[in-house]
């Protein structure tokens, strides 16, 4: 049945040219950007946005957001960190666990999963499970950084 949807998908009709950014909501930017910063992506640029047109966009009135836009090194990925000051931003679990529906984390690939998480860890972010190897071909972990964000780093063993 997936593999219908993606053969249909590959017929002509495909409108999408690629994935630009993935918004992550947060209250601590300054936290958020540290984190993603140690993680190896770059501070792209920072703005703060409001007007009619930002309202329009997102259907809620009154917007005031500053945003920090953060780009991973191959200059492919993009994520966007949105602290909301109008309306403010609502609250849900912010250590649900992976199995909670909705979008549960972002995963990167990196040269050293050891380095990079202890690196993670001195920024307050806590190992999820356990680093596990899969197959001879991964090694793989779990962490939630500031806010409950969840990613999953991934080291390419062979």
């Amino acid at each position: 049945m997936i593999h219908d949807a993606a053969r249909s998908l590959d017929s002509g009709d495909m409108t999408i040219l690629r994935m630009d950014n993935v918004l992550l909501v947060v209250d601590d930017l300054e936290a958020a950007i540290a984190f993603f910063v140690e993680l190896g992506l770059e501070l792209e640029g920072e703005a703060t946005v409001e007007g009619r047109s930002v309202d329009r966009v997102v259907g809620l009135d009154g917007v005031r957001s500053d945003i920090a836009m953060m780009r991973t090194p191959d200059g492919h990925g993009r994520i966007e960190l949105d602290k909301f000051h109008t309306p403010p931003a609502t609250s849900a679990e912010p250590n649900a666990p992976v199995n909670t529906l909705g979008i549960r984390r972002i995963m990167f690939a990196v040269d050293d999963i050891e380095d990079v998480l202890a690196r993670l860890q001195a920024h307050g972010a806590e190992l999820i499970g356990e680093v596990v190897q899969y197959e001879d071909k991964y090694r793989l972990c779990y962490v939630r950084g500031p806010e409950g964000i969840m990613v999953a780093l991934a080291e390419q063993l062979s």
